[in-house]
């Protein structure tokens, strides 16, 4: 018989992947016409959200051991923005214009409503299934306050005319994203080792 238990589950994360997933494209065309630092890393990261997710909604339903792999492997992809940010810097400082700043922050605006939206469809989840749904929630939560510093940064750069604010803005989703990977890679880390240790 097929376990019942994670439907609820299944369900929301498949549309929060998808969610993801659908927004990566609008927001790369965006960044990409734009030519925004922050709004790259930033789809970078609703693809890597996606990709957890999906990953995620395979995983459910495995042993506590390779569940607690696909944490570890989860992790690593977690760092996907912070090196799409370093690749995008690279250009950026060698053409220094500063974003479309209406474009900035209303793609922000709409970035903040799937990840609001996706951030307490998994809150009520976010202790089951150990290090996975973890890894779900924790890129969600940092989504939304990355999101809020691009809406920001969109009214700096109208007063600046400058591309920090762009740049400092996609820093900080780079950090943001590092700092989640190393969180997850331990809880994933610590569930292999108790799994893996003979019960008394």
């Amino acid at each position: 018989m097929a376990d019942m238990s994670h439907d609820p589950l299944r369900r929301a994360v498949r549309l929060v992947a998808l969610l993801n997933l659908a927004y990566f494209v609008v927001e790369m065309a965006v960044a990409l016409r734009i030519g925004s630092v922050s709004l790259l890393a930033d789809s970078a990261d609703f693809f890597e959200d996606a990709a957890v997710n999906f990953l995620i909604l395979a995983a459910l339903g495995w042993t506590a051991v390779r569940r607690a792999r696909v944490g570890m492997l989860l992790s690593a992809v977690l760092l996907l923005p912070a090196a799409a940010f370093l690749w995008t810097l690279w250009g950026k400082l060698t053409h220094p214009l500063p974003p479309e700043p209406v474009a900035l922050s209303l793609t922000g605006f709409g970035a903040l409503a799937i990840n609001l939206f996706c951030a307490f469809t998994l809150a009520r989840y976010r202790a089951h299934a150990g290090s996975l749904t973890r890894a779900a929630f924790l890129s969600a939560r940092n989504d939304t306050i990355a999101n809020v510093a691009i809406i920001f940064a969109g009214g700096a750069t109208a007063l600046t005319h400058s591309l920090w604010p762009d740049v400092i803005v996609g820093l900080g989703i780079a950090l943001m994203n590092v700092d989640a990977a190393r969180e997850v890679w331990g809880a994933a880390r610590d569930e292999h080792r108790e799994a893996l240790t003979p019960q008394p």
